[in-house]
């Protein structure tokens, strides 16, 4: 294996558990990172000599390796993919009841670049790096041979793949599936789009953030923005909800919300409409609408520091919007998947937008991601998904 030597010093946060390591990081005199080919299997070195470790390298990105065992010599194989993948499941089957959820979560289940998603016997997977895209094919083989997955989708459009020097492409492999597949979740059935739809084509992540939600909805009147495909809404009407409102951009989306209503038996208290959601919040806001709950789970509004001055004024323009359209007594779901959104500076936002309005806002509960989306302890940026639960008097 190639060996790469880090500066003098900077093998200490690698010490301390974290799997990357930047370009400007290695002693470029010593480091023979250009002209590797992406993906290539490499030894972490200090400045010494002394191995810190395996991993595989990319010349083209600012993340120029990323560990993959603690042990020299350790290539990402067969074998080791067999291993972990098989112990990432296991982990979610001991946590959920049924096989729905997602499977593997990139470094926090020591498998840098991989997303893997179970919808009972579909997995569809997203493949970031160009490490792990190397192992495709025995990656594939593992799902369908040694996990017993029927369809593998891979769904490799990501725009991350783009900085790794990757093409976008969309790949089933095994028994083709038809536009859309079904989740459970919470009593409900669901469509989603592995092929079309958003990410996987379901979001896992707020599961018990919705739950949450669900339980505490009885006769309430639910306005659910940036609904997708509408899983905290219909939650909210299976619920008992009188009345829910799914606001989405996406005429796919919107689609699936009034299908999935009827599939659930609540189409009589869902209405789907199709609409940027500021527009929608803003004609509501003229109309003299008002809600009992305001759900805002957008988009990342910041997908990279440079965005951090423009996201924080999306998130603010938004959630100062969807506090006028509550009754008295309504409660705010403010959520944000944006790792770059720190909690001290949602917590600002929401009681910025508050203030003017004369209103005062009481953060009662505060959920994060669900048990298939562990925290990798090192490295921060796994720890993205944050949703307050605001009361206003």
């Amino acid at each position: 294996m190639t060996p790469l030597y880090l500066k003098r010093g900077e093998e200490r946060r690698l010490r301390t558990g974290h799997p990357w390591v930047y370009n400007n990081e290695l002693d470029v005199g010593r480091a023979r990172l250009r002209g590797l080919p992406p993906g290539e299997p490499v030894e972490l070195r200090d400045h010494r000599g002394e191995p810190l470790a395996s991993a595989y390298a990319n010349p083209h990105s600012l993340i120029a390796a990323r560990i993959v065992s603690r042990e020299p010599g350790v290539r990402l194989e067969r074998g080791l993919l067999a291993e972990r993948i098989g112990a990432a499941d296991a982990l979610r089957r001991r946590e959920f009841d049924s096989p729905y959820y997602r499977m593997v979560f990139g470094e926090s289940d020591a498998l840098p670049g991989l997303i893997a998603d179970r919808y009972g016997d579909v997995a569809v997977v997203q493949i970031t790096t160009a490490g792990m895209d190397r192992v495709k094919a025995e990656l594939v083989d593992v799902l369908r041979t040694d996990l017993g997955f029927r369809t593998v989708v891979l769904r490799n459009d990501t725009p991350a793949r783009s900085l790794e020097g990757l093409e976008a492409s969309t790949e089933v492999v095994g028994e083709p599936i038809g536009e859309t597949i079904t989740v459970e979740e919470g009593g409900g059935v669901f469509e989603a789009a592995p092929l079309a739809g958003q990410k996987t084509g379901w979001y896992y992540d707020h599961r018990s953030n919705r739950a949450r939600l669900a339980s505490r909805v009885a006769g309430k009147r639910v306005l659910d923005l940036y609904s997708y495909t509408g899983a905290w809404g219909i939650r909210c009407a299976l619920g008992g909800a009188s009345e829910v409102r799914c606001i989405d951009s996406s005429a796919n989306a919107i689609e699936l919300v009034e299908r999935n209503a009827v599939r659930n038996g609540v189409a009589d208290r869902v209405r789907a409409e199709r609409s940027d959601a500021v527009r929608a919040l803003k004609a509501l806001r003229s109309a003299g609408e008002r809600f009992d709950v305001v759900v805002l789970d957008p988009p990342a509004f910041i997908r990279r520091r440079k965005d951090r001055t423009k996201g924080f004024e999306a998130y603010r323009r938004a959630n100062g919007l969807a506090i006028q359209l509550l009754a008295p007594g309504g409660r705010l779901v403010s959520a944000s998947c944006s790792a770059h959104l720190e909690r001290t500076k949602h917590l600002e936002i929401i009681a910025r937008v508050s203030h003017p309005l004369g209103l005062h806002p009481r953060v009662m509960e505060e959920g994060g991601q669900d048990r298939d989306h562990p925290v990798h302890p090192a490295l921060p940026e796994t720890g993205y998904l944050r949703a307050f639960f605001v009361e206003y008097a």
